[in-house]
């Protein structure tokens, strides 16, 4: 087996329990020159030889290592990602029993012990996600092992995500169990029902991560006049039509994404004419209706991942403030902002201080009256705060 050595001093992550190690921190192995099987099971060990963790290899990545184990009594093997799953698995059973809905995260990458596994489920469909070397290596016994634990009809991978391209794999993307492709699924969230396109949609197909904040909306609506942007498929729109809004401007680039949520408005017996569409670049939009002068009681702005890493969030912090501050320009007083940052290199502070400054320059006093992130089946691990990636506020101005 292979064994990997790590610099003197670059041990301190590993024993606080972080499930990354990154190729600056070994020190003597031949796969500092990129050698060794993709997702095959490393020994690591400290600069004297110690024992340090488990973990399976990416020989093209900069995260070179991700962490299985500490348990040098673990063996990593089948029954080892049994465990793990029936584990992550079962942390959910509340939702898997709930009459509130049939959506819901099964496995949460690191945070439930499985560095580089996402598994959504919708229904009795499961999406899912190969990340890194590692789980692609055990990949058919996890996918056996899913079959068996949840009793699913169908298994969609959607891999077909760029991070695939730095771990030295191809995307992917099939129907990998189940003899007929059902898309789109339908779900529900209480009353809220939607369609989620597994095959062509962002993400595993759904913002599955967005359900508690959809209901926060659903709460504060009531006869306001609503602005939300990027909509996607409509999730915060047809809350805030639930919760009694008197109209919503709905923006979304795509026009795949507004044709669903167009369903979707009639999946819910909705009005049309409460909601007006507008397939557009949301940035020009927004600065057409400053420009109009339109105000409106609540505004929504949930953008696409802009920092994947902290290396990015000072080019991300111009285009979160920007947003931020056309969006204070186009409430009225007293009306509420519902911003969300969905990108893992921009933390929660520095978040609430772009927020901050964007009000400033907008000339606006606001107050924080909810802060919002993902429900209980999106889990963070606290020694991986990397994955503590939604967060969102709501201003009152």
């Amino acid at each position: 087996m292979q064994e990997i050595k790590l610099k003197p001093g670059r041990e301190k992550s590993v024993l606080r329990r972080h499930p990354w190690i990154f190729l600056v921190s070994i020190a003597s192995t031949a796969d500092t020159e990129g050698n060794g099987t993709p997702g095959q099971t490393v020994r690591v060990l400290d600069a004297r030889g110690n024992f340090l963790a488990w973990g399976a290899i990416s020989p093209k990545s900069n995260i070179r290592v991700r962490i299985w184990s500490w348990d040098e009594r673990e063996e990593i093997g089948p029954f080892f990602f049994q465990q793990r799953l029936e584990k992550s698995i079962d942390l959910r059973k509340n939702f898997r029993q709930s009459k509130h809905t049939n959506a819901y995260r099964l496995v949460n990458a690191e945070s439930d012990g499985l560095p580089g596994l996402i598994v959504d489920q919708y229904d009795q469909t499961l999406v899912v996600q190969f990340l890194t070397c590692g789980v692609e290596f055990w990949r058919d016994i996890i996918l056996a092992q899913l079959v068996e634990i949840t009793g699913c009809s169908q298994i969609y991978d959607r891999s077909d995500v760029e991070v695939r391209l730095l771990e030295g794999m191809a995307q992917t993307k099939s129907l990998v169990y189940g003899d007929i492709l059902a898309n789109p699924v339908e779900i529900y969230e209480g009353e809220l029902k939607f369609l989620v396109d597994i095959v062509g949609g962002q993400k595993t197909g759904f913002f599955l991560d967005q359900r508690h904040n959809r209901d926060a909306v659903r709460g504060l609506a009531a006869d306001k006049s609503v602005l939300d942007c990027f909509a996607y498929t409509g999730g915060f729109t047809i809350a805030a039509l639930h919760g009694g809004a008197k109209d919503v401007t709905a923006l979304e680039a795509s026009s795949a994404a507004v044709q669903m949520a167009s369903k979707n408005m009639l999946l819910n017996q909705l009005p049309e004419n409460s909601v007006n569409f507008e397939e557009t670049d949301v940035f020009k939009y927004l600065r057409q209706l400053r420009d109009r002068g339109q105000t409106f009681d609540m505004v929504i702005l949930d953008p696409p991942k802009s920092a994947p890493t902290s290396a990015h969030a000072q080019k991300a912090a111009r285009g979160y403030k920007d947003i931020n501050l056309l969006a204070f320009k186009l409430l009225k007083p007293g009306g509420l902002l519902v911003t969300f940052s969905c990108s893992g290199g921009v933390s929660t502070d520095l978040f609430q201080k772009i927020v901050a400054g964007a009000a400033l320059d907008a000339g606006v006093m606001g107050r924080i009256i909810y802060r919002l992130g993902p429900g209980a089946d999106h889990p963070v691990a606290i020694n991986f705060p990397e994955g503590e990636y939604l967060k969102g506020l709501v201003i009152q101005v």
